[in-house]
C-alpha cells in the first residue's frame, strides 16, 4: 500500500508553533496516529482519488485546552483528525465513506464545515454523529 500521507500532517499545529506548545506525541500515541493513516485516512485518500487536507491531527493537552478540545477528545492520544476535501461538503464524504468498507470508530460532520475521523483499534463503534 502506497501512503500519501506524513506524520508532520497530524502532529504539525500553527496553533501550537504560535503559543510555543510542544506537540510531540509519545510513543503510544505515535502508534495510534500510524494506525489511524493505514486503516482510515489512506482508504479514505484511495476512495477519493483526491487530496485530503488534515486541519488537525494529535494535540496534547495543552494544545487541546487552547482550542477547545474536549476533555476526552480522541486527537489527545493520535486517534483522531479532522480533515477537509476541496470542493465536497462533510455530508457528501461522510456518505462515501459510510458506504464504503472503511472501519472507523467516529465520523463526525463538524459545524458543516470538516470531518472528524477517528480510529480505535480495540472498538471501532461504525459511529456518525453531527455537530451543529
Amino acid at each position: 500500500m502506497k501512503i500519501n500521507f506524513k506524520i508532520s500532517e497530524f502532529i504539525n499545529s500553527d496553533t501550537a508553533i504560535k503559543n510555543k506548545i510542544n506537540n510531540m506525541p509519545d510513543i503510544n500515541s505515535m502508534d495510534n496516529i500510524l494506525d489511524l493513516i493505514i486503516n482510515c485516512m489512506q482508504p479514505a485518500r484511495e476512495l477519493f482519488n483526491l487530496p485530503i487536507v488534515v486541519t488537525s491531527g494529535y494535540r496534547c493537552q495543552k494544545l487541546n485546552k487552547l482550542v477547545g478540545g474536549s476533555i476526552n477528545s480522541q486527537h489527545l492520544n493520535g486517534c483522531a483528525a479532522d480533515f477537509i476535501i476541496k470542493n465536497m461538503k462533510p455530508v457528501e464524504i461522510i456518505e462515501r465513506i459510510k458506504s464504503s468498507n472503511i472501519c472507523y470508530d467516529q465520523l463526525i460532520n463538524e459545524y458543516d464545515k470538516w470531518v472528524h475521523i477517528s480510529y480505535n483499534k480495540n472498538n471501532n463503534r461504525m459511529q456518525i454523529l453531527k455537530i451543529k
